[in-house]
């Protein structure tokens, strides 16, 4: 069941996220459910994709990432670029 807006999405997602990380959730639950995924699967895509762009606090709160991430690799020796 896609989501119409973010007044519309979970309340749980609703009162952590930020409404910018909100319209990532939105869009990436819509598409990942427009190509099949279960309700399950699509919500896990959803919050990949915003941690893709956001990080929680060690208060709980969600943060914005700098521009360009904050430095790391996957690999964590490689030096940013």
């Amino acid at each position: 069941m896609p989501y119409e807006s973010v007044e519309s999405l979970p309340e749980d997602v609703r009162s952590r996220l930020p409404l910018g990380a909100q319209k990532i959730f939105q869009a990436a639950f819509n598409a990942a459910s427009s190509d099949g995924f279960s309700e399950e699967g699509a919500k896990q895509v959803a919050w990949s994709s915003v941690k893709n762009s956001y990080f929680q606090t060690e208060d709980g709160e969600w943060q914005h990432e700098p521009e360009g991430g904050t430095g790391e690799t996957n690999t964590g020796t490689m030096p940013a670029a």
